[in-house]
């Protein structure tokens, strides 16, 4: 009865995260090229991502504490999934690029606020049925409305229809994703409960030595992973792919992503973390066929790329499951969060700057750091 409910309650979030992706997502598929054609150029374009998902990031400690200690969890979800749906279609508003540029940045601070306590009670229905099926289920999820999001766009864009066309056209998914979590919120109310009983095996009240180490390894992948702001400006810069064709690529992505996260959260159950070494080698090879290579070579980095946010999406969740005491989960996910994102920054900051006198040099910065986490994560593990 419990496994029942515990699925069932990652299904319901799942779907809500669908429509979730399908909006921001879709919307991340273009919003390179449409601050582009406000005038921002490719530092501001990688500022502009970095500093978003710094804000997003940043606030996922505050919230993740707060959340923890005032046991409103779904007050924090329900706000900030408002935020981070309602700023999208709000770019449809836009003419000048700081505006737009604002947009974005509220959009990843609702994700943020979100975040962290989502995670946690997910991560109340690992011990039932396994954490890496729950987050790989979840990201599954997520990642096949973040195909569908920018495939939209694309034939929105092809048919003409413009940027902001297809930022207001998001408007429906973003409200149908608000919709299913009110169904969450009437059925599971108290998703904690989903893992009484369940024995917990990490008793400490403190976060564990493999937690911080765990961390450093995220803020090196998160430094060295480009964000497709600054791909998707690339593709349009360097006429790699034509403009109607760049959420296309996103989209491949995004499902390459969903296609790896259930396989790689059944072989984490099964084979354990060190599962995660291989998908992040995988993502270091990304950035040199993107950044140097023609179209079809562009195109295999993108689906290179989306086997990595697959891996940051759940098995880095399933591996902090397994490491962090049940009643300090939305603390220290939101503190994972917090430092991961000001790594991002830095990294897409850094980015954004060295592609205006070298893209070799991106490249280089790219994979040096995602490569150096693959030592640091392995010596995590061992230390679970």
């Amino acid at each position: 009865m419990k496994n029942r409910s515990a699925l069932h309650f990652v299904l319901i979030i799942g779907i809500a995260n669908f429509f979730a992706d399908f909006t921001y997502e879709g919307a991340r598929a273009i919003i390179g090229p449409f601050l582009g054609s406000l005038g921002a150029s490719a530092a501001i374009v990688g500022l502009v991502a970095g500093f978003g998902e710094l804000m997003g990031y940043g606030l996922r400690s505050v919230s993740g504490y707060f959340a923890d200690k005032s046991h409103r969890h779904w007050t924090f979800a329900f706000l900030g999934y408002t935020i981070n749906m309602l700023a999208v279609p709000a770019l449809a508003l836009t003419g000048q690029w700081p505006l737009a540029a604002s947009l974005v940045v509220s959009e990843r601070i609702g994700r943020g606020i979100r975040k962290p306590t989502v995670e946690a009670m997910l991560s109340y229905a690992g011990r039932s049925i396994g954490a890496g099926w729950v987050f790989g289920l979840n990201e599954a999820l997520d990642q096949a409305g973040a195909t569908i999001g920018p495939l939209l766009m694309a034939l929105i864009l092809y048919f003409n229809g413009g940027y902001r066309t297809g930022f207001a056209t998001l408007l429906i998914p973003a409200l149908l994703c608000l919709g299913t979590l009110v169904l969450a919120r009437l059925l599971h109310p108290r998703p904690h409960e989903l893992e009484k009983g369940a024995g917990h095996t990490l008793t400490t009240p403190n976060l564990t030595q493999a937690y911080w180490i765990y961390l450093a390894a995220g803020g090196l992948l998160a430094a060295g992973f480009a964000d497709f702001a600054l791909i998707g400006f690339h593709f349009q810069k360097a006429n790699v792919v034509r403009g109607n064709v760049i959420p296309v690529f996103y989209a491949v992505a995004m499902a390459a992503s969903a296609l790896a996260s259930i396989p790689l959260g059944r072989l984490f159950d099964r084979f354990g973390p060190n599962v995660s070494l291989f998908a992040f080698l995988i993502s270091a090879a990304a950035a040199p066929f993107v950044f140097l290579g023609t179209s079809v070579f562009a195109l295999i980095g993108m689906i290179f790329w989306g086997v990595g946010m697959s891996a940051q999406g759940s098995l880095f969740q399933a591996m902090l499951t397994g490491v962090i005491p049940p009643h300090k989960r939305s603390t220290a996910f939101g503190l994972f969060d917090t430092g991961y994102g000001i790594a991002w920054f830095l990294g897409s900051a850094a980015m954004g700057l060295l592609y205006e006198t070298s893209i070799l040099a991106v490249v280089l910065f790219s994979v040096i750091l995602q490569l150096a986490a693959i030592p640091v994560l392995f010596i995590a593990n061992k230390k679970r």
